[in-house]
């Protein structure tokens, strides 16, 4: 038998025992933890008025100081006592609600997994991939009809593409020929175009304007 088997079964023994609940339990500590608490106030008060009552008295009164130190020591050691009552206490309460908070966790963990069970106790796994495998095949008819449906309606039509580029390229030749045919191209002149000057009569002209020259310097000097 598990360990949790054993817990539960503990736990279903102590029930019909009509055994206290955790939650009564913990009550019960915290009760006493207080209760506690509160002696451990008192008797640090205690202690504190017998250190008082020997430090009055000192050596003047031997008997009764020492009468208060003794009862100091008393209280002192039921105050030791106490502090590790308190810490025992704290202990168990600590262990006590870990214990109930794990019980409740591993019964919700039971209901879970039996919930699932439940819910898978109609469930097929050969029925689960069949229909896994139908859901696939209608996702790709709902594509194929996706991409039938965006390409661009041609009516069947079909069209060479080279015979269309000829006809443009044929279109385009006309339109040049018009265009030709319409310029205007200037008329031959009927009277003909001067003559260039001999070269003697160039040469002629330049001997002249030599001579000018020369006359002009010759006057300004």
């Amino acid at each position: 038998m598990s360990k949790i088997s054993k817990l539960f079964k503990s736990t279903g023994s102590s029930r019909s025992k009509k055994g206290p609940s955790a939650q009564e339990a913990l009550f019960k500590l915290r009760e006493t933890e207080d209760m506690l608490t509160k002696k451990q106030e008192y008797l640090e008060k205690k202690i504190q008025q017998e250190l008082a009552t020997a430090r009055k008295y000192g050596t003047n009164n031997k008997r009764a100081a020492l009468q208060a130190l003794k009862r100091k020591k008393r209280l002192e050691k039921q105050l030791m006592q106490i502090d590790g009552t308190l810490s025992t206490i704290e202990f168990q309460r600590e262990a006590l609600e870990n214990s109930h908070t794990n019980t409740e966790v591993l019964k919700n963990m039971g209901y879970a997994a039996k919930a699932m069970k439940t819910v898978h106790e109609n469930m097929d796994v050969g029925k689960i991939d069949d229909l896994m495998q139908d859901i696939q095949e209608q996702q790709d008819v709902a594509q194929e009809i996706s991409d039938a449906i965006s390409r661009p309606a041609g009516f069947g039509e079909e069209f060479d593409e080279d015979e269309l580029l000829a006809e443009l390229e044929e279109l385009e030749q006309e339109d040049l020929n018009k265009h030709m045919a319409s310029v205007t191209l200037p008329s031959v002149p009927s009277t003909s175009l001067p003559s260039q000057p001999s070269r003697h009569a160039s040469s002629r002209k330049r001997v002249e304007d030599d001579d000018d020259m020369k006359m002009l310097a010759a006057w300004a000097t």
